[in-house]
C-alpha cells in the first residue's frame, strides 16, 4: 500500500517568496507546523492508501485524461485560513488561474470510475503553508495579519506538469516521491 495524491508543484522562486513570508509570520504566530517551501503543492486529488497493484492503473487513467491539457500560469496571492478565523487550523496562500478548476475536474473524472469518491467540498485552489496544533486565542492577531496580507503577491508559477505522488509520513514531515509525472501540452 502507498499513501498517494495527485498535485501540481509551484515554481521554486514562488516557493522561496512564500518561505520568506513564513519566516515573517513565524514571529507573530506560535504553534504552527510550517510546510517546507520545497513541499508546497496544490493537491488536485488526495487518494489515501492505494494498493501497489492499482498504481499503474491510476497512472494510466491520469495519462489518458491529462494528455490534451495545455500548460497554463497561476498567480499565488493572499493568505487565508480553513475552516474559519475563529477556529483556524490551516494557513494557506491562494491560487488564481481559470484552468485550475478544470484540471481538478479532469482528475476527478479520470479516477471516479476506479472507485475514488468525488470531492464533496467546493474546489478552493490553495497552497497549505502551515497547520496549527490548536486554534485557541489568536483570532484578533490573525484577522489583522490576514487583512494586511490579503492581496500579497508571491508571484506567478507556470503549470507544466501534474504529478502522481507517494507520501510517506515521517517525524520531520512528509516526504513526497513522484510515482509518475504527466507533462502538459506546450
Amino acid at each position: 500500500m502507498v499513501r498517494a495524491f495527485v498535485a501540481i508543484k509551484i515554481d521554486p522562486d514562488v516557493a522561496r517568496s512564500i518561505g520568506e513570508a513564513q519566516s515573517n509570520l513565524n514571529t507573530a504566530f506560535t504553534g504552527i507546523r510550517w510546510v517546507k517551501p520545497e513541499n508546497l503543492h496544490l493537491t488536485l486529488k488526495f487518494l489515501g492508501s492505494v494498493g501497489d497493484d492499482k498504481v499503474t492503473q491510476i497512472a494510466d487513467a491520469l495519462e489518458r485524461a491529462l494528455h490534451p491539457t495545455p500548460r497554463f500560469t497561476v498567480a499565488c496571492r493572499g493568505l487565508g485560513v480553513f475552516p474559519d478565523i475563529r477556529k483556524a487550523k490551516v494557513l494557506w496562500v491562494g491560487l488564481e488561474g481559470k484552468p485550475l478548476a478544470h484540471l481538478a475536474a479532469t482528475v476527478e473524472d479520470a479516477l471516479a470510475p476506479m472507485g475514488f469518491a468525488r470531492e464533496k467540498r467546493a474546489f478552493k485552489p490553495h497552497l497549505t503553508i502551515g497547520r496549527w496544533r490548536d486554534s485557541a486565542g489568536r483570532s484578533d492577531l490573525l484577522r489583522r495579519e490576514l487583512e494586511r496580507s490579503q492581496r500579497q503577491d508571491f508571484g506567478s508559477s507556470q503549470v507544466n506538469e501534474v504529478i502522481f505522488f507517494q507520501s510517506v509520513l515521517k517525524p520531520g514531515g512528509a516526504v513526497y516521491t513522484p510515482l509518475k509525472v504527466f507533462p502538459l501540452r506546450g
